[in-house]
Parts: C-alpha cells; structure tokens; sequence
C-alpha cells in the first residue's frame, strides 16, 4: 500500500505539471514542470514517512506540494529566460 500511494502522488503531479504548462500558469516546458513538480512530492512524501508532516490525505499532499513548487520555484528562472530571449 506505500509504494501505491508513492507512485499515485507522482501521478498526480505529473497531472498537475501537465495542467499547469497546458493552462499557461507557468512557463518552463513539460518536462521542467514535470520535474519541479515530482521533487517537491519526494520531499513531502518523504517528510510524511520521516516526521509525520502531512496537509491531509498523501493525494492532497501531492496535489499542495507540487502546484506550490510549481508557483513559486520556476517564476525567477523562466523570467530571466524570456527576458533574455526578448534582447537577442
């Protein structure tokens, strides 16, 4: 059951790094949201298994970590890069 609820929390943020590209929240591509999106599910899910921290079900938890890794990690990065797209 723990390795079903660690591969569904990936899952679920790959879905998540999906829908956020697809509706233009972000800016970084697939598969950089993608990856954002799954290290911040490993770090909570392993800060559930080690010290109990959890926002609620392990789904909730996915669903929470990744679309705050996704809002607020990438926002510096993809705005220097456009921005040094717009002056070549």
């Amino acid at each position: 059951m723990i390795l079903f609820s660690f591969f569904g929390s990936l899952m679920l943020a790959g879905i998540v790094a999906f829908l956020f590209e697809k509706w233009a929240w972000t800016h970084n591509g697939i598969i950089p949201s993608v990856l954002i999106a799954f290290g911040a599910v490993l770090v909570l899910y392993f800060l559930r298994a080690l010290f109990g921290f959890s926002l609620g079900s392990p789904g909730v938890t996915a669903i929470l970590g990744s679309a705050a890794a996704l809002i607020l990690i990438p926002t510096e990065y993809a705005n220097r890069r456009r921005q040094g797209r717009k002056r070549r």
